[in-house]
């Protein structure tokens, strides 16, 4: 089948190419020189459209599941598709209870876990991940989420956004989302 879409490609090419040859007749040397970079450009434009058809160009997408209390919730902890992982919004809640802790720096460590067993599931590390948005009830512990969040990482921090927000489900003070490409 790819034989066949090269041969349509070559015969195309070859009319393209009397087309050319009837320019090539007016002495014009710049028409000439544009209608064959035109022509170039477009035999591969078309061939890599061709060469990567049917070899799995659109990404395979996977669902990472929620476990513990946000099992039965309408949406997943993470979607991979391709090298890419899309972790979904993750708060620091105590899986006994399905609420934040009442001491901030035990709740940046259920976050932060949390994120960290997410991208375990979708094959990657912290230190896969290149986006991160935290938002924060209380941005006077800013300094503290920091302390904690460098330790989870082994090489270069990825960009991140942190930003004040109102309430976070279950009496959180950190709600983290993130994207993640395996390197």
């Amino acid at each position: 089948m790819l034989r066949k879409r090269r041969s349509r490609i070559l015969a195309h090419t070859y009319m393209l190419h009397d087309h050319i040859s009837e320019v090539k007749m007016m002495r014009f040397p710049s028409m000439r020189a544009l209608i064959s970079l035109a022509l170039l450009a477009a035999g591969l434009f078309v061939w890599q459209a061709i060469s990567t058809k049917g070899q799995g160009s659109k990404p395979q997408r996977r669902a990472i599941k929620a476990t513990g209390a946000a099992a039965n919730l309408p949406f997943s902890e993470g979607i991979l598709t391709g090298d890419t992982l899309y972790v979904a919004g993750h708060i620091g809640t105590d899986p006994k209870t399905g609420m934040a802790p009442p001491e901030v720096d035990q709740e940046i460590k259920f976050l932060l876990d949390g994120v960290k067993a997410t991208l375990a599931d979708g094959g990657m590390t912290m230190d896969d991940l290149v986006y991160v948005q935290v938002f924060c009830t209380d941005l006077s512990v800013y300094d503290r989420f920091n302390a904690a969040y460098a330790r989870y990482f082994t090489k270069d921090f990825p960009a991140r956004m942190f930003v004040g927000s109102g309430k976070i489900l279950r009496n959180g003070h950190f709600e983290l989302m993130a994207i993640a490409v395996k390197h």
